[in-house]
């Protein structure tokens, strides 16, 4: 089944430690990974290659029987290979692995969620290479459980007798608990007087919470594939409810008195009188729902380290300020010690804990930063506002004051004009030839009663520009009209 989950590598290996990448092996994959087949890269790998392949998110249900886990998703076909699992937290268990390489999961637990990597050493044509494949692992389970409530007659009403009393009982039901496979937890017992006879008689009130993932409980579920697997998980909780709760009523029926025997008293026949079922749809402590499994949007998926989630509770809640949580399916979260306190909600390690002043003053910066925010932004407002109008009224003076219209009407001479006399460049119409002489340009004056001419020089006259040497010294003669 892990061979057909992927073809070819979803994380592509740097490309920056390939020499040479043909388009036709790109292709290859890209077809490849559309068609489902199993491949593998049509190039040959250089000396010392180590590649990294991010996996996507596997999710193993709680209490697994046995769930394996190869290091690759493809055959590889290497011959003599060595397989490294590592797991992100620091304080990892052993692993178990098998000669193939897969790493075995017996009865997994939430805590067994996280980081896993796994590097694949081999050599081929006597050059090392290796790869490294990394899975974020998290556990999750079917939604389904019960409830029980008991009520038993007694003549005492003491500490002392209840407790060997909820002993004799579950001793009782642990075959039962065998034979269902399903797991039975004490959630609560109260002794108060009963209402037809209060001075001689008590009420034992018995609270069990019954989960459908016992020992050996998906042992019909091992040969499906991961499509279909869910669906069988789901079927395997209902049908084990309906046995319990059939077994357990069967089971009253013929075990109407519980005794309790104790030193230099005579035993005591407790007396089962009702039994009660309540089939609920919620997670487990540590769990929560979301929609990360998309063959199970109903699920319950373990809550990641910064998160928790209460009993009886089917969302994951972030870790309030001042505490955190290090560990998937954190039913609680640990508070720092030392009255120290986190900056935010969902912290994941008591690094995160810091003193109160100091969390206090990068508050306090937090709150005048907008206000500081607010008295700048204004001030850069006008300075680019006062920025802009003053480029717009330099360069409409500045063009302005170059046109040739500008310059006859004030009569003095442009930029561009100075700078033409100062290299004594002729300006000519677009039908002036060589030999042309000079010209003069009649208008009207500004006043309409005068005109006044000028004279072009005369491009003989007008020393070449190229022929200029240190010894000639061009001279910029303005005269003042």
């Amino acid at each position: 089944q892990w061979g057909r989950m992927l073809c070819a590598p979803r994380a592509w290996p740097d490309l920056g430690q390939l020499r040479v990448l043909g388009t036709v092996g790109i292709l290859t994959l890209v077809l490849c990974s559309c068609s489902g087949q199993p491949a593998s890269p049509p190039w040959d790998l250089p000396g010392s290659s180590n590649w990294e392949h991010q996996r996507g998110l596997i999710f193993i249900h709680m209490e697994s029987s046995l769930y394996s886990l190869p290091c690759s998703p493809m055959e590889m076909g290497v011959e003599d290979p060595t397989y490294h699992w590592v797991q992100d937290r620091a304080a990892a268990k052993l692993f178990s692995v098998t000669k193939d390489g897969h790493l075995l999961f017996q009865h997994f637990q939430a805590e067994d969620s996280g980081k896993y990597s796994c590097t694949i050493s081999y050599t081929k044509r006597g050059i090392p290479l290796s790869q490294t494949f990394r899975y974020s692992i998290f556990g999750y389970h079917v939604p389904g459980g019960l409830d029980i409530v008991l009520l038993f007659h007694s003549k005492l009403c003491e500490d002392e007798w209840t407790k060997r009393f909820l002993q004799n009982l579950q001793e009782m039901l642990r075959p039962l608990e065998f034979e269902q496979h399903c797991k039975l937890q004490l959630t609560g017992t109260s002794c108060f007087p009963s209402l037809s006879d209060p001075s001689d008689e008590f009420i034992i009130q018995v609270q069990l919470k019954v989960s459908p993932f016992g020992p050996h409980w998906d042992e019909h579920c091992r040969s499906k594939d991961m499509e279909s697997v869910t669906d069988c998980y789901r079927r395997t909780v209902q049908n084990n409810l309906e046995q319990v709760q059939l077994a357990f009523t069967t089971f009253f029926k013929e075990h109407k008195f519980v005794h309790v025997t104790g030193v230099d008293i005579p035993s005591i026949h407790i007396t089962n009188e009702f039994v009660g079922f309540l089939k609920t749809e919620e997670c487990d402590a540590g769990y929560g729902q979301t929609k990360r499994l998309q063959r199970c949007l109903d699920c319950c998926i373990a809550c990641p380290p910064g998160m928790f989630s209460p009993p009886k509770n089917r969302q994951c809640s972030l870790c309030p300020v001042g505490t955190y949580s290090l560990i998937y399916g954190a039913a609680s979260c640990t508070p720092c010690k030392d009255g120290m306190i986190t900056k935010e909600p969902g912290a994941i390690s008591m690094l995160f804990c810091v003193k109160e002043e100091m969390t206090k003053q990068v508050v306090a910066v937090m709150h005048k930063f907008p206000v500081l925010l607010l008295i700048l932004l204004p001030v850069l407002l006008g300075i680019n506002v006062l920025f802009l109008l003053s480029c717009c009224y330099w360069f409409y003076k500045d063009h302005h004051m170059s046109s040739p219209r500008a310059s006859k009407k004030t009569g003095k001479t442009t930029t561009m004009e100075r700078v033409t006399s100062f290299f004594r460049i002729p300006r000519q119409g677009p039908q002036a030839g060589p030999d042309v002489g000079p010209a003069s340009d009649t208008s009207a004056s500004p006043g309409g009663d005068e005109e006044y001419t000028r004279e072009a020089p005369s491009l003989a006259t007008t020393p070449n520009f190229a022929a200029v040497t240190d010894e000639t010294t061009p001279m910029l003669e303005v005269k003042d009209r």
